[in-house]
């Protein structure tokens, strides 16, 4: 999960063992009423994966949000939370305004777009601390907006167009990848001229693998040339 606080450069350290993957996939909210919740998520226009009923009351309802690598599931008999105690769920953009216009266009109630100037504004929204407007610099991170589902469980949309060293890596869409790629072939365009003969392939692969594990691209470029001499 991205958050604002998160502004400094210090990259993510891997543990030093081998990592079993453990891949965030859903999150729990609590409803009132199964079918208006379900209605709601209809509405936002988020791909419907599940809805299961048993005969001994559980249902399972899943949604995913366009582009999501992480669902949202709710139903009967999924969880004791207090229907709407779930707060500040993120859903990142690229571009806030226009998520934002997609949702009203959809007849969805969203906040205007603002951003804060204390530290935690964007999580409520009876603090003095949102400002209207996104954030003045168009920093990634800093502009916000919010919407509720019918129990009062909140979302807050966050922009973000240039992600941190080794954020968001994890679930790679195609202006992500892309610039990805761009800077490993910056980086490999720096190491080939004294590299011994190989397979760019190899190197890229090393250089974005250590990417996602959080690595700055210094560190990458290191492990791509690692492995590469390990290899040769």
């Amino acid at each position: 999960m991205a958050t604002s606080s998160a502004i400094n450069n210090e990259p993510v350290r891997a543990a030093s063992a081998a990592k079993v993957e453990m891949k965030f996939e859903v999150v729990v909210i609590p409803v009132t009423d199964v079918d208006r919740s379900k209605a709601f998520y209809t509405k936002l226009g988020w791909r419907l994966d599940a809805d299961f009923a048993f005969d001994n009351g559980f249902r399972v309802v899943q949604f995913t949000p366009p582009g999501s690598g992480c669902s949202v599931q709710f139903g009967t008999k999924i969880t004791t939370a207090a229907p709407g105690s779930a707060q500040g769920l993120y859903l990142i953009v690229s571009d806030l305004e226009a998520a934002r216009k997609e949702l009203a266009a959809r007849g969805v109630d969203v906040s205007q777009v603002f951003h804060a100037s204390k530290a935690g504004a964007q999580f409520r929204p009876d603090s003095n601390g949102r400002v209207d407007g996104p954030d003045p610099s168009h920093r990634s991170y800093f502009s916000f907006a919010t919407f509720s589902d019918p129990d009062g469980n909140t979302w807050l949309f966050q922009e973000i167009t240039t992600r941190l060293p080794g954020r968001g890596l994890s679930n790679l869409d195609v202006n992500t990848l892309t610039d990805l790629l761009r800077e490993t072939e910056e980086h490999h365009g720096e190491y080939e001229p004294t590299a011994p003969k190989h397979h760019w392939s190899g190197w890229y692969a090393a250089y974005i693998v250590a990417r996602q594990d959080g690595k700055t691209p210094e560190e990458a470029a290191k492990e791509a040339k690692l492995h590469i001499e390990r290899t040769i």
